[in-house]
């Protein structure tokens, strides 16, 4: 019974000490002696009831349950629970190789088949949004607007993304079988990929007619400022007039990134603010050597948020543009990663954010100034009404 009770209470200490830890770093949290002591009194009793409800489960377990028991998989079973006890969304424990995962996509370069899904928040559908050029998932036959079904035969019904996301990706040269559903019947294709080394391919962009720059930015992340400063130079050098900045289906990434794209956009002042639970404020700034006075559009939709979010709005309470599309998704608050110095992470809801005139769009979004649904044309699947529409009124 010691080997069992040492188990369950380092399972239970090493999650406590490590959301301590985070809470400390994170809150600068000070106390005068009477609240410590109270409080280390209330940890104490609810530590040591947690400790024996986990050795009474795990009893029950040993007992009683069928399979071979993974201790590694009860321990981090822990401190996922504990998280997501906390019943936010946006809040989420990593184990380490959920950790290498997230390390990966932020540096821009992955092993995977090199496309872009997201998951609808109320149905937990999951649709591509983006399929790079060139890439295995290009060239398998996978389409933008697929809906993901299957991987290598299991459904994905009730997975969250990041699950999704990492049954995809996998070692370089190895294969992937993907089943998707397409089109307005639902007709099922299954295709193989083969993995391989991707480079993020978060911007794109070409030259519309009458002079009109196009610029699409499918998430922000390490990359996507390089990919963006090259892109606006490469239209101002093609004698670009006016441009459309597209964050249709974009759902947001580095805040620090989005900042320094504004900074080339906008005049003088804040960019964004975000603000802590002890009400302490950080402010993002652009300078005013460089800002974009040529006639703007951002795109939005229903799946743009986060970063995208923080764009349209700056864009919109500095009248530097205007928004077309779609009311957005509504997300107005940042994370930040923790490293758990084990190999493990948290990624933890810290603050709320507000553009430059004082909004707070959580859970709202980002209303449109020209409002146009997206219409699908069966005659002509390429026809895109909304970029249409935005055209319209850059050129106006």
């Amino acid at each position: 019974m010691k080997q069992k009770s040492g188990f369950l209470k380092g399972a239970l200490c090493g999650a406590l000490t490590a959301l301590l830890i985070v809470g400390l770093v994170s809150c600068g949290i000070i106390a005068d002696k009477r609240q410590e002591a109270q409080s280390a009194g209330q940890s104490a009793d609810n530590t040591a009831e947690a400790e024996t409800k986990l050795q009474y489960l795990k009893a029950l377990i040993d007992e009683y349950f069928i399979e071979d028991i993974d201790e590694e998989k009860l321990t981090e079973g822990i401190y996922k629970g504990y998280i997501d006890g906390l019943e936010d969304p946006y809040s989420v424990y990593y184990d380490e190789e959920e950790t290498r995962e997230m390390n990966e996509t932020t540096s821009g370069e992955y092993q995977g088949v090199g496309f872009v899904v997201s998951q609808d928040k109320d149905t937990e559908i999951i649709t591509v949004l983006q399929v790079y050029e060139d890439s295995p998932a290009q060239e398998a036959g996978i389409k933008d607007g697929d809906i993901l079904y299957k991987v290598d035969g299991e459904e994905l019904s009730g997975l969250d993304l990041t699950e999704v996301v990492r049954k995809i990706k996998g070692e370089e040269g190895t294969e992937v079988e993907l089943t998707v559903l397409r089109g307005d019947n639902a007709e099922e294709v299954t295709v193989t990929a083969v993995r391989r080394t991707i480079e993020a391919q978060t911007v794109s962009h070409e030259m519309k007619e009458n002079g009109v720059g196009y610029i699409r930015i499918s998430e922000f992340d390490s990359v996507t400022y390089e990919q963006y400063k090259t892109a606006l130079e490469d239209l101002e050098a093609n004698g670009m007039q006016s441009l459309i900045v597209d964050l249709r289906s974009n759902p947001g990434g580095n805040l620090v990134t989005v900042c320094d794209i504004l900074d080339l956009m906008l005049p003088e002042g804040t960019i964004v603010y975000t603000e802590d639970k002890n009400g302490e404020k950080n402010e993002f700034t652009s300078d005013e050597e460089n800002q974009f006075t040529k006639p703007l559009v951002v795109m939005m939709n229903g799946y743009s948020a986060s970063a995208s979010e923080i764009f349209a709005g700056a864009v919109q309470d500095y009248g530097t543009g205007q928004i077309v599309g779609t009311q957005s998704y509504g997300k107005g608050v940042v994370q930040q990663i923790f490293d758990l110095k084990d190999g493990t992470s948290l990624k933890l809801t810290i603050a709320e954010y507000f553009t430059p005139n004082g909004r707070n769009i959580n859970g709202e979004g980002i209303t449109p100034d020209v409002e146009v649904e997206y219409e699908y044309d069966e005659a002509n699947p390429e026809a895109d009404n909304q970029l249409d529409k935005a055209i319209e009124v850059v050129c106006q």
